[in-house]
């Protein structure tokens, strides 16, 4: 019993923090509460995030700001078509003396201090980037120089040129599913905060915009233990995991589950659902957001809140409906919400 309330302690006073974090990151990044919470739960659940969205809309600001308030160092590569996997790991080059010179590169140049690895337009690097970064995902180290660097803290984030075909890589779908959320980063939607992104000057400088955010809110160690903490604090009773089971059925065989989506053949649509690992992602970040709720069991909304961003991109279609995959996708899951009954 103790035990069991110096844990709701803990996570009490972690939720505080988690939500001044998320203040924090709004002071520099307008407009976009839901995206600060969903990076938020995807902190807390110790997962990966590829990104999506527009240049420009702000998202190396944002990540620079969580980097900052969560208190470890942060580190972006650009994707390019010449990108060796060594060129994550070391630098080689000729010093002034005319001597070679090799330092360390993005991965290892902060050690186990980092904490945000941004990989810009990953679907420009080669398929050997992606088997590294793949490692450094799962297992949080890579190898180099005949032994093993480990980055216990890390998150990687990355994003996708979305306008540009040639000389891309797209991601394989079994790189896609190690991330825990595909996240779509849009415009402001308040007229308001694009009048200030355009006309304030205060956000044409983002050096020092981001001192406005209080470095190191969380404790690095700590947070590991927190994240692990929630999830064993926060349960799920046996009727959310028939609704979860539900849901997930109907993702696979939306036909079966009555759902139509006008002008798509529903038996052929779907090629392969979510994964085991893909909905036990699912439960991970439910139980974050319903923890940053101050609930200790999930709730249907806590599912739905993070379904679109967790399952929408494990969801394979058939290769005739994938130039219009977003919209079918999205509608697809909101007629699933209509048709599987929350409890």
């Amino acid at each position: 019993m103790r035990l069991v309330r110096e844990t709701d302690a803990l996570l009490s006073d972690w939720r505080s923090s988690a939500l001044k974090f998320e203040g924090e990151i709004a002071k520099v990044v307008l407009g976009q509460e839901r995206i600060i919470r969903l990076l938020t739960i995807a902190t807390f659940a110790r997962g990966h995030v590829l990104l999506e969205g527009d240049v420009g809309v702000g998202k190396t600001t944002l990540l620079r700001a969580m980097a900052r308030a969560i208190g470890g160092a942060f580190e972006r590569i650009e994707g390019t078509i010449d990108l060796m996997p060594a060129d994550l790991v070391y630098h080689a080059h000729l010093g002034e003396d005319g001597k070679p010179r090799i330092e360390p590169g993005p991965l290892l140049k902060q050690g186990e201090d980092l904490s945000v690895f941004f990989f810009n337009e990953i679907n420009r690097a080669r398929p050997q980037v992606h088997s590294l970064l793949l490692r450094l995902m799962a297992e949080r180290s890579v190898t180099a120089f005949n032994r093993d660097f480990r980055f216990p803290h890390v998150q990687v984030f990355a994003d996708r040129n979305r306008v540009e075909r040639e000389e891309t890589f797209e991601l394989p779908a079994a790189a896609r599913d190690r991330f825990l959320m595909e996240v779509q980063v849009a415009m402001p939607a308040e007229r308001a905060a694009r009048r200030q992104l355009v006309f304030d000057p205060r956000f044409h400088d983002v050096d020092e915009l981001l001192r406005d955010v209080e470095p190191g809110l969380f404790d690095l160690d700590a947070l590991e233990i927190v994240a692990r903490a929630i999830q064993t604090g926060v349960g799920a009773s046996p009727a959310l995991e028939t609704y979860v089971l539900a849901l997930w059925e109907a993702v696979r065989d939306p036909a079966a589950a009555g759902i139509d989506v006008a002008g798509v053949d529903m038996e052929r649509l779907v090629l392969g659902g979510a994964s085991p690992r893909g909905l036990s992602y699912l439960i991970r970040a439910a139980r974050v957001r319903a923890w940053l709720e101050g609930r200790d069991m999930i709730v249907p909304e806590d599912v739905r809140a993070v379904f679109p961003e967790v399952v929408a991109h494990r969801i394979f279609v058939d290769p005739v409906y994938e130039i219009d995959r977003e919209r079918i996708v999205a509608v697809l899951i909101a007629e699933l919400f209509m048709r599987v009954p929350a409890p």
